[in-house]
């Protein structure tokens, strides 16, 4: 596969990620109230929440410090994404990276328009454009989150120490699929192509790994 191809195919790979993401968080985002949820299997819900943190709800620094960090982020796998590709990098290397950049790009999208384009969710359905402006201002969207998968639900046993009797829900974390695109792809280069990252970062000569 040539270089062009190769830039080719990540660039299609991040456009399909990015609408595919974008076209899910719209349509919870006018379908779904506010932590209103759609039963698909009694282990896998739409339920539709936002979050101002980090992927799977986590909440640790400040949101504007956050968006900032991602787009900074974005732009340094996107000048990357570039040199691996006149470098002939491996293609699945390079979509390691591709699925990464998608992701970052996707959940960086929601902090930066969401709170502008879309009114509060909070008990209506969320309208586009509405005439009395967005819930929040440039920067400070949250980012749309809606697939739980609560494989296991029970409750620990009363014996158990400091959460005997309390409710246990394995998978509780509710996320998108910026989020999963993201760590697909940071799965992915560790398990298929670690000697790669590492030889990569170590300026080492880099012709990819194989899965």
């Amino acid at each position: 596969m040539s270089n062009i191809s190769k830039g080719r195919g990540a660039v299609l790979i991040i456009m399909l990620l990015l609408l595919l993401d974008q076209t899910i968080k719209i349509w919870v985002k006018t379908h779904l109230q506010l932590h209103e949820s759609i039963e698909v299997t009694p282990w896998f819900y739409i339920y539709f929440t936002e979050n101002p943190g980090m992927a799977f709800g986590l909440e640790v620094i400040s949101k504007l410090f956050l968006t900032l960090f991602r787009m900074a982020a974005v732009a340094f796998l996107g000048y990357y994404l570039y040199r691996l590709t006149k470098a002939d990098a491996a293609f699945g290397y390079i979509v390691c990276f591709a699925m990464i950049l998608a992701g970052a790009a996707g959940n960086i999208i929601d902090s930066v328009f969401y709170g502008v384009v879309f009114d509060s969710s909070a008990g209506q359905l969320s309208v586009f454009l509405p005439e009395g402006g967005g819930y929040g201002s440039w920067l400070h969207g949250r980012v749309v989150d809606m697939f739980y998968f609560p494989l296991i639900e029970t409750a620990f046993p009363d014996w158990f120490p400091v959460w005997g009797g309390e409710e246990f829900i394995f998978f509780r974390p509710i996320f998108n699929l910026a989020d999963s695109s993201i760590c697909v792809g940071v799965f992915l280069l560790f398990v298929c192509f670690r000697r790669t990252l590492t030889d990569s970062f170590s300026k080492e000569e880099d012709k990819g790994g194989k899965c």
